[in-house]
């Protein structure tokens, strides 16, 4: 038997393939790294920009949101302001209702006495009228007017205007004067105190007949602020009494005729 000898067998390398093996030079190698480096940075800035365009994207879309819903549309007769429920003292003015100009103001500071007297009016109703729908009417006015009122009475507060003083009396010269007076209407003093002092079926007749010329002169003053004022709330309002006066006028004309 022949003995195996491990320093005489073959050895089985495989040859070296010296052509697949490429050398970088350095200078390459030096030339990609800062050129990695600066595809880094680039990218960096990239999302960080993009990033800040997002968030001040939805900043600007949250602003816009809490601003809009600041904003209601608000008084009239009763009309609303933005900003405040209806009848509200505090809407301001200057909104997207429109700026309140001189005829608006002239309309409220001139309705307010006017509202006023009407309610002095009704007020002697229930202890002088024999007439259920005397009554009636007079309890529709009250309601109607004393809100309008403190409408009128919050706008021009808010408008930094004065608010007529006292109850309702014809010392207020206004915008569309009709009557004896020459305030749109507005019983004297002395037609309040022969009112005051009538009773039944005299009473009735006269609280109709100078509550006929009291409304025709709200509805004179109501059509002059829609063509000259400025303001929506107040306008609206206008809108409001010239539609129901006229109608009440109507129905108190029907009373006079014994209908």
């Amino acid at each position: 038997m022949t003995s195996y000898d491990p320093t005489t067998a073959p050895t089985n390398t495989a040859p070296t393939n010296t052509a697949s093996i490429t050398t970088v030079p350095r200078a390459a190698v030096a030339q990609t790294a800062p050129a990695r480096r600066a595809r880094t940075v680039v990218a960096a800035a990239a999302a960080t920009a993009a990033a800040a365009l997002l968030l001040g994207a939805c900043g600007t879309a949250g602003s816009g949101a809490g601003h809009e819903g600041g904003h209601r549309p608000g008084p009239g007769g009763t009309a609303t302001v933005s900003g405040a429920p209806s009848g509200s003292p505090s809407a301001a003015p200057g909104t997207a209702e429109g700026t309140p100009n001189a005829a608006d103001t002239a309309f409220a500071q001139g309705m307010v006495p006017h509202h006023r007297q009407a309610l002095e009016m009704a007020e002697l109703v229930p202890d002088r009228s024999a007439s259920p729908r005397v009554r009636a009417l007079a309890e529709e006015i009250r309601r109607a007017q004393d809100p309008e009122i403190a409408t009128l009475t919050g706008w021009l507060r808010a408008w930094g205007q004065p608010v007529p003083e006292g109850g309702g009396h014809a010392g207020h010269a206004m915008p569309g004067a009709t009557g004896e007076s020459g305030t749109a209407g507005m019983m004297t003093g002395r037609e309040m105190a022969d009112l005051a002092a009538a009773e039944g079926a005299a009473f009735d007749r006269a609280f109709l007949t100078l509550m006929v010329r009291h409304h025709e002169g709200a509805v004179s003053m109501a059509r002059d602020e829609l063509a000259r004022g400025a303001y929506g709330p107040a306008k609206k309002m206008a809108g409001a009494i010239v539609g129901s006066q006229s109608a009440e006028i109507a129905r108190m004309k029907k009373l006079l005729a014994g209908g």
